[in-house]
């Protein structure tokens, strides 16, 4: 568990060192984790590691511009440091944007994302669960001819932020995750397949079902073949419309908007979906590992619909942001880590859940494609067109049924043109791997998108 903690003595110290500088308005972030790591290889521990971090960040307003030091040395020594960097660090700032540092709310909501039962198990649980899995996915299938990755991981976090306008917070939290990665092999063809299981709760990962999941989906892909290049009927299973959506999910930042890097500029108030979407940012969704009372800034976070029945209703703001539109903050400023500058993020992100089930929209489909996985989602896609171009496999749809596994295809299409032309929402939601934000979408099934083929 994380057993360093931040001590009140040095909050004191930096804060009255700022004020002898002159320095009225500070704010102290603090983070410390701890992270373990655990893979197997072909039945043996290939790594396993701990490792502990902890870092504090210090910014204040210097002559109305805001100054921003960070420092690993959590210790007296470091104090004149934070303090004169962040203020040599705001002259430099040729922004006129303003930052201000919050003065706290009196109302913040109860979050419990911290299982203590989960910093009890031990590295020898850990690391029987990991091999069980490696196990358990090579003895599913024949056709298996190795693993390609199998892991677990747990990590234990905790944040604080204490600021010179009385502002007192702190959380805690911590999350496990196991996944694995197999090859199957049916003479020359080899196909992957991958699956993974998120919780808080380690005996709620089940090591046969997430192996059954990775080994089922390698081995449906073997003897897939490309189609022919055309438009399509398009069902996007529910982790690549989750790919998708947090591929895209910057243009819903005021901060992206106001420097014109998204197309929903001036689109508050309007139409820009099929009316059946629905995107939710919930930041107190139980269970949601982005859960959190306040946002990186100290501002209590909130739910709220940014599109609702295809209505865009909100982008997502910080406090610079929102003082610029001349509205609230929506709870949404981030930090990646004690060493990040203010930015915007969203917290559980979401499609919200349709009612049709997967042969509901497939049963629809008279040939079109089920696309199951995507590729090179950091290069073929451009956030600010929303353009798209993709590698991706998934099965054939023929007369509503699955006739044969595609690949060597490739996807393409634009983001906003694609939200509106979504006929059937899938009651299948689904979340991916947790990365500072979780991000979620059930099944779409989408008019049409171009693929190229043979």
């Amino acid at each position: 568990m994380v057993k360093k903690m931040l001590k009140k003595d040095f909050v004191g110290k930096v804060l009255k060192f700022g004020e002898s500088k002159g320095l009225k308005d500070m704010e102290i972030y603090y983070d410390s984790s701890r992270e373990l790591s655990i893979k197997t290889y072909q039945g043996n521990i290939d790594n396993f590691s701990v490792s502990n971090s902890e870092g504090v960040s210090f910014r204040a307003l210097h002559n109305d511009k805001m100054g921003y030091a960070y420092t690993e040395k959590v210790d007296d020594s470091s104090i004149p440091f934070l303090v004169e960097e962040a203020m040599q660090n705001a002259i430099i700032i040729d922004s006129d944007d303003e930052e201000n540092i919050y003065i706290g709310s009196d109302e913040y909501e109860e979050i419990n994302n911290y299982n203590p039962i989960l910093d009890q198990v031990t590295e020898e649980q850990k690391i029987q669960l990991t091999l069980d899995l490696e196990k358990e996915a090579m003895s599913l299938d024949d056709r298996i001819q190795s693993v390609q990755y199998c892991a677990y991981g747990d990590v234990t976090g905790e944040t604080n932020i204490i600021n010179s306008k009385g502002l007192s917070l702190s959380t805690k939290s911590n999350i496990a995750f196991a996944y694995v990665g197999v090859v199957a092999k049916n003479g020359d063809d080899l196909k992957t397949g991958m699956a993974y299981k998120a919780t808080n709760d380690f005996f709620k990962i089940d090591s046969k079902e997430i192996a059954k999941e990775a080994v089922k989906e390698a081995v449906s892909m073997l003897g897939a073949e490309s189609v022919q290049s055309g438009n399509y009927p398009i069902i996007l299973r529910n982790n690549v419309a989750c790919d998708l959506l947090e591929s895209f999910s910057d243009v819903f930042s005021a901060e992206n908007v106001q420097k014109n890097l998204s197309q929903l500029k001036h689109k508050i108030g309007q139409k820009i979906a099929s009316d059946n979407l629905n995107i939710i940012d919930n930041p107190h969704m139980e269970d949601g590992f982005a859960s959190t009372p306040f946002d990186g800034e100290g501002y209590p976070t909130q739910i709220k619909k940014v599109i609702e029945n295809g209505i865009l209703k909100t982008y997502l703001h910080n406090l610079k942001t929102s003082e610029k539109d001349g509205v609230s903050s929506t709870g949404n400023a981030s930090r990646g880590s004690y060493k990040s500058i203010i930015d915007i993020s969203p917290s559980n992100f979401f499609i919200e859940n349709g009612t049709y089930s997967m042969d509901d929209m497939i049963n629809g489909i008279d040939k079109g494609l089920l696309l199951i996985e995507l590729q090179g989602l950091h290069s073929g896609l451009n956030s600010v067109s929303g353009d798209f171009s993709l590698a991706c496999y998934g099965y054939l749809v023929e007369e509503g049924k699955i006739s044969k596994p595609v690949n060597q295809i490739t996807v393409s299409g634009n983001f906003f043109k694609m939200i509106k032309n979504i006929e059937m929402i899938g009651n299948d939601l689904k979340f991916g791997l947790p990365a500072g934000s979780y991000f979620g979408a059930p099944s779409l099934k989408i008019k049409e998108l171009s693929i190229a083929g043979k």
